[in-house]
């Protein structure tokens, strides 16, 4: 089983890669507690980006977009969301290799975001997040090696 850190780190350099491609400029914030991972640059316009790492499961790349604080003694919130704190979340799913960009405002929920990849058993299509309309790239990311414990 992997670190919960290196699945992030490969989500992330996956996310840098695919951007970096696509012409943005990617800032990266000092230190881990930032509300947001990256920010974008594109002209004259800056983004701030939390990078995600997408599982599929049931046909739809799954991605927490609440941060959880249960793991702190005595939190006074369990979760918390990011509107307010970035525009975007940029995805990275190991399982299509692929890289999505999500405006925050398309996503009203504060829990999991979905993004469907096939479609539903019932072919509903209606207030459906279909994967394909936010994919920006693909890109493989092997295993990354584990920390020496340093």
């Amino acid at each position: 089983m992997e670190h919960p850190k290196d699945v992030g780190d490969r989500s992330t350099l996956a996310i840098i890669t695919v951007l970096r491609e696509l012409g943005y400029g990617v800032y990266l914030p000092f230190g881990e507690n930032t509300r947001c991972d990256l920010i974008l640059e594109r002209g004259d316009e800056l983004a701030r980006v939390q990078c995600k790492s997408g599982r599929l499961r049931q046909g739809a790349v799954r991605f927490a977009v609440c941060s959880s604080y249960a793991h702190h003694p005595h939190p006074k919130v369990i979760r918390r969301d990011y509107h307010g704190d970035v525009e975007y979340f940029a995805v990275y799913c190991r399982d299509t290799s692929a890289v999505y960009l999500v405006p925050i405002e398309d996503l009203p929920v504060i829990r999991e975001g979905t993004l469907r990849v096939a479609p539903s058993r019932n072919n509903q299509r209606e207030r459906i997040r279909f994967a394909a309309d936010y994919e920006i790239g693909r890109v493989a990311i092997g295993g990354l090696r584990g920390s020496s414990g340093a």
